[in-house]
């Protein structure tokens, strides 16, 4: 990731002179476009932007985040800015399939996605995973039964503080978050769903998919909300199966569309790339 690039995001109610607004206050601070995504959204008549800009000169985003803040009120922004080579801090969470966990690891240790893991917790034990190398990554067990949940929640919680946390990825953690735990971690929470959403939501979707006779297997990643499997949909992916697959097949040729599409949706959060909009989300991919 270069290393003198800054990412600037942000939605407001549509209006005249947005983009305006947003070139000339980078222009006064030295600032240099680098690429510009938006969207307007006609049917809830919101605005949605993201910038990749740069400082040639004397410019600074100190400087440019001090400006801008006024002129994201005037328009009633949400609104964010940073380097874009500042890694945020991020929590895995994983139960028994590790196909997910391994995947990310991979990237991560490669460069492809630009991250600090500061922890792995898991409601299984460590010895769970013999093969995996966690180097120097902090590994939390923390058990759960019904009876416990609000004790590991809090736990997992105090991990996020701690660790100052800017994302959870749920890479298969068999676990339903909390609605108080999913309401506070709204919009930096990604989990991988092994259907392709809406159809077939909780337990067994693969067996549900079979069951159903389907030709099209999928996955979805999406933002954690309180309604099960119904956050925000990141990315999707499919692939076909025929009559002569069985339930096993639908699983591991589904492991295959869970790792390619968790990774993307975490690398294009990570990136700046998805924008929250209200039940649905703007991803900007180029």
């Amino acid at each position: 990731m270069p290393t003198d690039q800054h990412v600037l995001t942000l939605s407001c109610r549509n209006r005249p002179g947005i983009v305006a607004a947003v070139s000339r206050c980078l222009f006064d601070h030295g600032g240099n476009i680098l690429g510009a995504n938006q969207f307007d959204d006609v049917e809830t008549d919101k605005f949605f932007m993201r910038v990749v800009f740069d400082f040639p000169g004397e410019g600074s985003l100190d400087g440019f985040s001090r400006e801008f803040s006024e002129v994201a009120d005037g328009f009633g922004m949400t609104w964010s800015a940073r380097r874009r080579d500042e890694n945020q801090r991020v929590l895995l969470l994983v139960s028994r399939f590790d196909h997910c966990l391994v995947d990310l690891l991979y990237r991560w240790r490669i460069g492809e996605l630009p991250m600090d893991i500061v922890g792995i917790v898991s409601n299984y034990p460590r010895e769970t995973y013999p093969d995996l190398d966690f180097g120097e990554i902090p590994f939390h067990h923390f058990p759960i039964t019904k009876e416990t949940k609000p004790e590991q929640e809090a736990r997992i919680w105090a991990l996020v503080g701690k660790e100052r946390v800017d994302l959870v990825v749920l890479a298969r953690y068999m676990q339903v978050l909390s609605d108080e735990l999913s309401a506070r971690l709204s919009h930096r929470c990604i989990n991988i769903h092994h259907s392709f959403l809406p159809g077939f939501k909780g337990a067994r979707p693969y067996h549900q998919a079979h069951m159903r006779g389907v030709k099209l297997i999928g996955a979805t990643a999406h933002y954690v909300t309180a309604d099960l499997d119904e956050g925000p949909i990141i990315e999707q992916d499919v692939e076909r199966i025929s009559h002569s697959d069985t339930p096993e097949d639908l699983v591991r040729k589904g492991r295959d569309i869970e790792r390619r599409v968790l990774a993307r949706a975490v690398a294009w959060h990570l990136d700046g790339r998805v924008l929250a909009n209200g039940s649905k989300t703007i991803v900007f991919r180029d």
